[in-house]
């Protein structure tokens, strides 16, 4: 039937709530000529292009690139760029085929991270070099965008956006309703609360854009072949792992040292060619294209969230689409399905009609042209799958992209490319790392779909400072989890982890219950859910209710006492022969130290930017078991005089895999005679405040130092260490090797032990604020690996003056120096000690000159707060304990220190 017989159709459906007769739908096979393209809203195509099967391939290239998509095109193109043009990219059908042909192709600049942005606006900086560069039209659109807030809270989530814009210099207007029509005349405007205008935004030809990357590459020498699949990746053994050697295809084999990946929803076919899996599920993803609207030419793109719809310009038409709560999830997509398209399934696709209708009048009386409904990929986190997999050493992800591979190709690619040439990428791209995952939860299909449905039923959901998810809970709890729940603790999710929030002490236990999907495919949506209940709780870019809780948990922290579970740190053993030289080249802090000796430091990537922030200890040969491991002892080599030891490593258990995965290359490339030994599962923790027979005077105990001591009858190591700032103990227990019962047992002798100071339970909400309080920076916050060591010690302390009003600060807010733009805030907390703001970022001189402490004390300060400037205070040194006495004891001082750091 003819699209046409669709006219009129919109406003019906949405009021009857009906599924549309099936005689009224449009189903897509593969186009089998430039007329029946499905409605795909671009003039160009590869769907039905002669394909010319290669007779061979090159017997070696630098790099092979599997799969002709976006992803694909951008990283071939990178690497020429780079200068390596020794490539191949291997597309089994056409280029674009798989998800990139039926792309909407939209481009919105504006994103809740720097990282984001810097890819959004490399791609946008590409598409007229790109034109220049190969003499043909790449269809690129830049028409603008508008996202429609519908309530206060949608408009305060769009001014973060806009003062992030602004302070990375994105081009963006905050509008009122009445102002929409200057840019977008079409809009219903009487239910909106505001706008923000992005005039950079725009759309993609996929097709055109391919074509142009292609003929870049090629014309360096690179090797596009078409045609041409994949059927074997060859590895070989390395150091205890596994590393890429070869690609074998039906035209021969490749040897290659670098295999990228880029085949989107079909990504797990090319992993299981190496043995390996990732948390990507594949679901239909769907839009339709409209009749002509007359007065649409050259208006903004729309992203109406509170709606979940978004209304593409397509010439004198729209494409209209979103995110629903019950999509349509695919086992896995078939393998040979490469133009190809789905029956749309208005049951589904009809939560986004009068939403439409609503913001866009004119589209009660516009026909449906089309319908597009493909295979698209998504992850847990809905952010891309990226990097070298730290099993296999050479191959490279590029995909997972979440419908977003258009708009962020161009920086991936230019990423994917550093992180091949160069080792790392030039941006903090863990977001998107491979190494974000724990490789045991990537394997359990269930938790990847649940995670991945949630993600994507919330895509246009506001993103609050401290949200978590539902799905996927519960997959890792130490032995304190149910004793902690029922003393109201309200659990964060890390790694799979669950780890303490804060304690909730009236609302009593709240476990994460199983996933309910959001009541999609017919599951009961739980009537009686503390846990979410209180989460909504949190949803406010203002001080939340519980605010008073993390406060007395903050303070008894400073005044009384306070015991945090750590379980969920992530716990290393380094021993072997080379272990002296592994630690001495890994860390940047001096490892040459005496057994018992606990070091913080850096790991440094070869750029000098910071991968992370731990603590290692230097240990001697203990009794065995987790906590106390038995190795050969230290000796002294005759040719260099260096020890060899055995160390510690314990780091924040989110980044656990990063950090595992960082150790285990320099090892390997530096081919060194160490264990690498995983405790993680097996070594809980507490903060010890008192209750022990040991000695733990700052005489026989001094900070910066570990020893084995006994609690109860349990012996424990014990590390004299302070995430807060206090003058603390952390006790580590082998869970391998006592029963779990004995973590419970230590736990409740300090709480009864401690009941007479006030020791109270605490969450890692409070130990944020406190750390942030003290100075004590946060990786992958304060410090990342786009940062170096010594542009990390030029953080500051901003706080609001006393006679000002308190602002909620989240991070993301613009620091002004007289008067200008030059940075903005990487994390923000409550400092409830001193009671003020504290916020650390790092700025820049609008001059392009060096960045002085003399410099910075002259100026001015000002944070924009969604929009608003207030002005700020500069510390060069953490505004509490600014001289860490309370690490060593010294509580003299404290009040008259405060002060005078406060004021």
């Amino acid at each position: 039937m003819k699209p046409a017989r669709l006219q009129h159709l919109w406003k019906k459906a949405a009021r009857t709530k009906q599924v549309l007769p099936a005689s009224w739908r449009v189903y897509h096979s593969p186009p089998a000529s430039p007329d029946g393209l499905s409605g795909v809203p671009y003039d160009t195509s590869f769907a039905n292009k002669e394909i010319h099967r290669p007779v061979s391939v090159p017997e070696q290239a630098d790099v092979v690139i599997i799969g002709g998509g976006s992803l694909g095109c951008q990283t071939q193109y990178h690497l020429a760029k780079m200068g390596v043009t020794s490539t191949v990219l291997l597309e089994k059908h056409s280029l674009t085929a798989g998800t990139t042909w039926h792309t909407a192709g939209l481009v919105w600049r504006l994103r809740p991270s720097d990282t984001s942005i810097a890819l959004l606006g490399h791609m946008v900086a590409q598409m007229p070099r790109l034109e220049e560069e190969t003499g043909m039209e790449i269809g690129w659109i830049n028409n603008g965008g508008l996202f429609i807030a519908n309530n206060r809270q949608r408009f305060d989530e769009y001014r973060r956006l806009s003062t992030i814009g602004s302070a990375l210099g994105i081009e963006n207007q905050m509008l009122a309703p009445s102002d929409v029509h200057k840019v977008h005349p079409l809009l219903n405007t009487s239910d909106m609360y505001g706008c923000l205008y992005s005039p950079g935004d725009g759309t993609i030809d996929p097709a055109g854009l391919c074509s142009a990357l292609t003929r870049y590459c090629t014309r360096q020498g690179a090797k596009v072949l078409e045609g041409c699949g994949v059927s074997a990746i060859e590895t070989e053994e390395y150091r205890g792992s596994r590393r890429v050697t070869a690609v074998v295809t039906p035209q021969g084999r490749i040897k290659t040292s670098a295999v990228v990946n880029a085949t989107g929803a079909w990504a797990n076919y090319i992993t299981e060619m190496v043995g390996i899996h990732i948390p990507l599920m594949a679901m239909k993803h769907a839009y339709v294209v409209t009749e002509k609207i007359p007065g649409i030419e050259m208006t903004p793109n729309v992203r109406d969230h509170d709606a979940s719809v978004y209304l593409k310009l397509q010439g004198d038409a729209l494409s209209v689409g979103g995110y629903e709560y019950n999509p349509i999830i695919m086992d896995q997509v078939d393998r040979d399905f490469p133009f190809g398209l789905f029956e749309l399934d208005w049951d589904v696709f009809m939560c986004h009609i009068e939403g439409a209708i609503n913001r866009l009048p004119a589209l009660e009386k516009t026909g449906i042209k089309s319908t597009v409904c493909g295979p698209e990929s998504f992850t847990p986190d809905h952010n891309p799958i990226m990097g070298e997999d730290p099993r296999v050493r050479g191959f490279y992800h590029n995909c997972g992209f979440n419908s977003s591979g258009m708009m962020l190709g161009a920086g991936c690619g230019w990423q994917t490319a550093e992180w091949i040439v160069n080792g790392r990428p030039s941006l903090d791209m863990y977001g998107f790392d491979i190494r974000r995952f724990n490789p045991e939860l990537s394997a359990n299909k269930e938790w990847t779909t649940a995670r991945s449905h949630e993600a994507y039923a919330k895509n246009y959901a506001m993103v609050f400072p401290h949200d978590e998810p539902l799905a996927g809970r519960n997959m890792r709890k130490d032995p304190l989890y149910q004793e902690l729940l029922e003393q109201g603790c309200q659990y964060q999710e890390r790694q799979g982890w669950e780890r303490p929030g804060w304690f909730c002490l009236e609302s009593g236990p709240a476990p994460a219950l199983p996933y309910d999907w959001y009541g999609a495919y017919d599951t009961p949506v739980h009537e009686n859910h503390v846990y979410a209940d209180n989460l909504k709780k949190e949803y406010s870019f203002d001080f939340p209710p519980h605010h008073s809780v993390i406060r007395d948990e903050s303070l008894a922290c400073r005044t009384t006492a306070a015991i945090f579970n750590m379980s969920y740190f992530a716990k290393y053993y380094v021993t072997g022969p080379d272990a002296q030289a592994a630690v001495d080249w890994i860390f940047s802090n001096d490892l040459q130290k005496p057994e018992g000796s606990v070091v913080y430091t850096c790991m440094l990537n070869n750029r000098g930017g910071i991968e992370s922030d731990l603590t290692v200890s230097v240990l001697e040969p203990g009794q065995g078991g987790p906590c106390d491991p038995s190795f050969q002892p230290p000796i002294t080599r005759h040719s260099d005089g260096v020890r060899v030891a055995g160390f510690y490593v314990a780091v924040g258990g989110g980044f656990a895999e990063h950090v595992k995965a960082h150790m285990a290359n320099a090892i390997q490339d530096r081919g060194l005679n160490v264990t690498l030994t995983d405790r993680s599962e097996d070594m809980v923790a507490a903060i010890l405040q008192s209750l022990t027979s040991t000695d733990l005077s700052n005489e026989t105990f001094p900070f910066g130092t570990t020893q084995m001591v006994d609690i109860g009858g349990i012996r424990c190591r014990a590390l004299r260490l302070s995430f807060v700032g206090e003058l603390g103990k952390a006790v580590w227990l082998g869970a391998a090797h006592y029963p779990p019962g004995d973590l419970v047992t230590v736990y409740r002798l300090l709480k009864a032990a401690g009941a007479e100071f006030g020791l109270r339970d605490a969450g890692y909400r409070a130990m944020d604020s406190l750390s942030a309080e003290k100075g004590y920076k946060h990786w992958h916050a304060e410090i990342r690996p786009d940062d170096k060591p010594q542009e990390a010690g030029m953080l500051f302390t901003c706080k609001l003056k006393t006679d000002q009003i308190p602002r909620a600060l989240w991070g993301l807010e613009g620091i002004w120096m007289n008067g200008a733009p030059v940075g903005f805030v990487r994390r923000a907390e409550h400092a409830f000690a001193l009671d003020r703001m504290v916020a650390y970022g790092y700025v820049r001189r609008p001059d392009g000159g060096k960045v002085t402490n003399a410099f910075l004390r002259e100026a001015v300060w000002e944070l924009d707060v969604m929009g608003e400037r207030v002005p700020a205070e500069l510390h060069l040194k953490a505004p509490f304990d600014p001289q860490s006495r309370r690490l060593q004891g010294d509580y003299g001082e404290l009040d008259g220190e405060v002060v005078r750091a406060a004021v």
